[in-house]
């Protein structure tokens, strides 16, 4: 069965998460993609060995493509890997700030040899901007947008548990890309395209940002709470579980303080009738709650939650997301064996597609080089 990108050649000159993300996806959809590693491989390769010795990271972001390992700063290697992108349609890098411009690979440059090429640049900051030079890596950049600031605890600030600014970037750049291809379609021209990892998160922080250039005052850390709608927080269960509860409206509540906390008159009066005053009210009316939620088992408590329409999420660990049921996976043939990693969470009408294997470092190059040299 022909996938969408069937017949569209991306090279990538990648290395970590944000590009290898984006192209990733590429390859999921059809597309043929060659990775460029520098000698001894992508250091991603490196991270850590837990999947049958290879890395975590390496094995979810690398399905599907073809590995060459090319030194640029070699003339040999230099004049492969341009001949690989005059016969390119898309050619995306992530290395240091500077990098592949000085190594020849300046996108303006590059679409003078092949006008229909897309070129994707994905920096830890934009590219003209004044923290151009600064290395970027994910921790870094969710403490430079405010993202650690309004994640944690109130006692201090935390690091989101995987690397959101690399995904977003990769994101960002993967519609982006396949946006100028729709528009190429049409115009016969490539473009160039630029995306930070600053950039993305800015994005995903325009609520608590605007919050402070308007209200006058960014949300404050609650850990699992939210700043302005209550109860929206974690409870302790008597079994030792805990459960986040959500209530939207005051119709939610209503229903919640009848049916869970059978105290159907905490929504007709007192100072937890609306959501403002329940805000305001905040501590005292997790107290109340806490104390019913510490009477009850979890399983018990999601039964009647659910019975009763209230949103709700127990708060898992790691190994329980192993065994949720609602986690679909998808194999994929790696150096060490078969891994089994989380399906792409797009589900298509056709099927969900089958995955590509992951290289070794190098697989393909002598292929490659007796394609393009």
């Amino acid at each position: 069965m022909s996938l969408p990108l069937d017949g569209t050649l991306v090279v990538a000159l990648e290395q970590a998460v944000a590009a290898p993300y984006c192209t990733s996806r590429l390859a999921d959809a059809g597309a043929r993609v060659i990775k460029i590693e520098r000698p001894g491989g992508d250091f991603a390769r490196g991270y850590d060995d837990v999947v049958m010795g290879q890395s975590s990271y390496f094995v979810w972001l690398n399905r599907g493509k073809e590995s060459i390992e090319l030194d640029i700063k070699d003339p040999a290697d230099n004049a492969l890997l341009h001949a690989m992108i005059e016969k390119a349609d898309v050619f995306i890098q992530n290395l240091a700030p500077g990098a592949a411009a000085r190594a020849g690979f300046d996108g303006k440059n590059l679409r003078k040899n092949n006008p229909k090429l897309i070129t994707c640049d994905i920096s830890g900051y934009a590219t003209e901007g004044p923290s151009r030079n600064m290395k970027a890596y994910d921790m870094l950049v969710q403490a430079e947008t405010g993202l650690a600031s309004i994640t944690g605890s109130a006692q201090e600030p935390g690091r989101v548990g995987v690397s959101v600014c690399d995904i977003a970037a990769g994101m960002y750049s993967h519609s982006a890309i396949l946006l100028a291809l729709i528009e190429r379609a049409q115009t016969g021209e490539g473009k160039a395209i630029s995306c930070s990892l600053f950039d993305g998160m800015a994005d995903w922080m325009a609520v608590p940002l605007l919050h402070h250039d308007y209200g006058g005052k960014a949300p404050e850390r609650v850990g699992l709470r939210h700043p302005s709608v209550a109860p929206y927080a974690a409870f302790d269960t008597l079994d030792g579980g805990q459960i986040v509860i959500s209530i939207q409206n005051d119709r939610e509540w209503a229903a919640f303080a009848d049916k869970i906390l059978s105290c159907p008159d905490l929504a007709e009066e007192g100072p937890f009738k609306t959501n403002i005053s329940r805000v305001a009210n905040m501590a005292a009316l997790e107290k109340t709650i806490a104390a019913v939620f510490a009477e009850h088992q979890t399983k018990d408590l999601t039964e009647k939650l659910l019975a009763t329409g209230i949103a709700f999420g127990r708060v898992n660990s790691v190994a329980e997301l192993s065994k949720h049921p609602d986690l679909r996976r998808v194999s994929v043939e790696t150096p060490g064996g078969t891994a089994h990693i989380p399906a792409p969470p797009a589900v298509t009408s056709d099927n969900e597609g089958k995955l590509g294997p992951v290289p070794k470092s190098g697989e393909h190059s002598e292929a490659l080089r007796a394609e393009f040299g």
